[in-house]
């Protein structure tokens, strides 16, 4: 969405050239018969139609289109493999979304030493050292998504 000093910029420029082009004909001919009504008339209608623009471009819904490769398809033989528990994976599962030790705890309704020891078996049978690698690491097995 455009911030509102541009939209307000856009009217400001709209009524200085309108201004303009109104003091540029303001000795012709057919500028000094018109009345001043006229041309308020004419600035009104030029505004709402622009109001009306604007109104339609920022309530219009936006379309997203999102391009979908294919399916994830969980690796049971790489898990069966490293001998990953089931909980074990949930816990690989939430440090992928990001989830801090203490958050995967109160998810999974265990403590947070139970959630650290997972965390270290995983580090040992995925062989990394960190969150991050093991996530990595996980992600290569197509362990999680």
């Amino acid at each position: 969405m455009k911030p509102i000093y541009k939209t307000a910029l856009a009217y400001g420029m709209a009524l200085a050239v309108l201004t303009t082009l109104l003091k540029a004909v303001e000795y012709q001919y057919w500028a000094r018969d018109l009345s001043v009504e006229f041309y308020i008339g004419l600035v009104a209608v030029f505004f709402t139609g622009l109001g009306i623009w604007a109104g339609l471009k920022l309530t219009q819904k936006k379309v997203v289109t999102v391009a979908v490769g294919p399916a994830f398809v969980l690796n049971t033989h790489e898990l069966q493999r490293l001998g990953i528990s089931k909980r074990e994976h949930e816990v690989l599962a939430l440090m992928a979304k990001g989830l801090s030790n203490q958050e995967i705890a109160d998810t999974l309704f265990v403590s947070l030493n139970t959630v650290k020891t997972h965390t270290s078996h995983l580090f040992m049978k995925l062989d990394v050292s960190r969150r991050t690698q093991a996530i990595q690491r996980g992600k290569e097995l197509r362990l999680i998504a």
